[in-house]
């Protein structure tokens, strides 16, 4: 298997860590779908939400599910999910493009980068409808259940 980097190591946390947001959500909740997509901004000291077309080069995240008011975690069995709380909670995975590189963003904790970019991490492949690691051979995959997606994960910066 092949040795996956540090980059890859830092955008999963930053997915991870830095996405744990909270905030109030107010009317967001309200109009918010799963599949829809969104900016994160601010994660780290005054979160803000930002609904935005998927195919937009600022949308950094997608919504996977809303909960209900009786459901305390997101779906578990793949990679932890993102939340952004207030009147409802949105569980949020990254909006990761096939093709695509990504790095640290101080505001929005990842964002689209240059491929030759330090410790970049590119998105491999996009496998919609299945949540398999075994689906990217050789690549780190990150694998959210609901709904079912595997990102294979490699390195950016380095020709493979």
């Amino acid at each position: 298997m092949k040795k996956v980097g540090l980059g890859i190591a830092v955008v999963i946390a930053l997915v991870l860590l830095g996405g744990f947001v909270m905030n109030q959500l107010g009317d967001v909740a309200k109009a918010a779908q799963p599949g829809d997509c969104a900016r994160i901004s601010g994660a780290l000291d005054n979160p803000k939400y930002q609904a935005l077309d998927c195919g937009s080069e600022q949308a950094n995240v997608k919504i996977a599910k809303i909960l209900d008011w009786n459901e305390k975690t997101c779906p578990s069995g793949g990679m932890d999910y993102s939340t952004y709380t207030g009147d409802a909670t949105l569980c949020l995975m990254p909006n990761f493009v096939e093709g695509a590189c990504y790095g640290q963003n101080s505001d929005t904790g990842i964002a689209k980068v240059d491929c030759a970019t330090k410790d970049s991490v590119k998105v491999a492949k996009v496998v919609s409808g299945k949540a398999d690691r075994a689906a990217c051979g050789d690549s780190r995959a990150a694998v959210f259940p609901e709904p079912a997606i595997t990102f294979c994960l490699e390195r950016g910066d380095q020709k493979q």
